[in-house]
């Protein structure tokens, strides 16, 4: 059996954004910026884009930028509040101990900048609060960026909560939504969202294209300079055969939310039962406020990679974390925050399941992540010496 299981770090591409794609690599294939009619034809493709992406997103069409991808998306959004800060002389940024990297980073980069960077802890069940902002909040805050699902642990952070205080208090809020765009409800102006980040291949459109919301009114400044295109925020010819395939696979994600969240939290949940019963593991992160199709365990006495090998073996694609560290020998950032030793950090596994899944597909990774840890344990030293009363059992 071949199981597909790893869908936080990339997801097969739907039919229907493969088809909406296919018209504007073939036939209306002109730059959107020129002015004949197989350009204006590109064109008016971006604005219907456009229009139907702010409305899955519950904002104006206006207020939606095209990007590469939702590391770039990040970049642009803190960039941005950053240097308005600064010209207020407000240089003091909060954000979490686990974002992804793409906001990490451009953060490291900013620290360096002269900008003072807080990162508020994170909960052991993964979550971090209203509060915990609210009182991090400073007369000289610009910024307060906190992902709105955790890439790796899949917690769901209270989102609205946060953008409440945030906008109560004059603090421009971003949300890196990358993992929750498609698999979540998202209504931007309801939530006091200032800013948020999504990227297409998280929810079954093309990789290499994401997009920016920008509520009306703050100001954007662009990353790439060389061309007016988007408004003269983003420069370079937009690819308008991923932006298509990125609105239809947003447009029919959002459609069926309603039938496809009960389903894939009832393959979750089936899957976490089953898992759970392994001896001497645990879930990462809170067991209901988490993505519908999530799932993160540590073991104790195994190394991940082994695991991700011998699953690979027998048929299963899965990682340890974020694809964007799968080269690391270090433990995950996410799972250090969260509280998790070293060694137990280091025999994670994540499952991110859709709806395509199966129960037979998740009764059969229950069997095999079971035998495989079986199997490793057989192995480890680490293990031996856990039994024989060497070392103390964590988990």
């Amino acid at each position: 059996m071949k199981i597909y299981a790893d869908n936080a770090a990339t997801t097969k591409m739907s039919r229907r954004a493969i088809d909406a794609m296919l018209p504007y690599m073939e036939d209306c294939f002109g730059n959107p910026s020129s002015l004949y009619t197989i350009g204006q034809q590109a064109n008016e493709a971006l604005t219907d884009a456009r229009e139907r992406i702010a409305a899955c997103l519950g904002c104006a069409a206006r207020e939606i930028t095209f990007t590469s991808g939702g590391s770039e998306a990040d970049n642009q959004a803190i960039r941005s509040a950053a240097a308005t800060g600064a010209l207020r002389g407000k240089k003091h940024i909060i954000s979490t101990a686990f974002e992804h990297h793409a906001v990490l980073h451009t953060l490291e980069q900013l620290k360096k900048e002269g900008y003072e960077v807080e990162l508020l802890d994170v909960h052991s069940n993964g979550l971090v609060t209203a509060e915990q902002v609210a009182a991090a909040i400073r007369p000289d805050t610009c910024l307060v960026t906190v992902m709105y699902a955790n890439n790796e642990i899949g917690t769901v952070q209270p989102i609205a909560e946060i953008g409440a205080v945030c906008r109560a208090r004059g603090v421009t809020f971003h949300t890196d939504a990358v993992q929750a765009a498609g698999h979540l409800p998202i209504h931007v102006a309801e939530q006091n969202i200032d800013m948020l980040s999504l990227s297409a291949h998280k929810f079954h459109g093309p990789k290499g294209c994401g997009a920016l919301y920008v509520r009306r009114g703050i100001p954007l400044r662009s990353l790439i300079e060389g061309g007016a295109q988007e408004r003269g925020k983003r420069a370079g010819t937009e690819n308008v055969p991923a932006i298509m395939g990125m609105a239809a696979a947003l447009e029919d994600a959002c459609a069926h939310l309603n039938e496809t969240m009960p389903r894939v939290c009832a393959l979750r949940d089936r899957l976490i039962a089953g898992i759970s019963k392994i001896p001497h593991c645990a879930l990462n992160g809170d067991a209901q406020q988490r993505l519908p199709g999530n799932v993160s365990f540590c073991f104790e006495g195994i190394e991940g990679e082994s695991l991700l090998l011998l699953l690979d073996d027998r048929g299963i694609s899965a990682s340890s974390g974020s694809a964007c560290t799968s080269g690391s020998l270090d433990p995950s950032h996410v799972l250090l925050a969260i509280g998790r030793v070293h060694d137990v950090a280091h025999g994670s596994l994540r499952l991110t399941i859709d709806e395509s899944n199966t129960e037979e597909e998740i009764d059969y990774l229950i069997s095999a992540v079971e035998e495989v840890v079986t199997y490793l344990r057989g192995m480890s030293p680490i293990w031996r010496d856990l039994q024989n009363g060497k070392r103390q059992y964590i988990l």
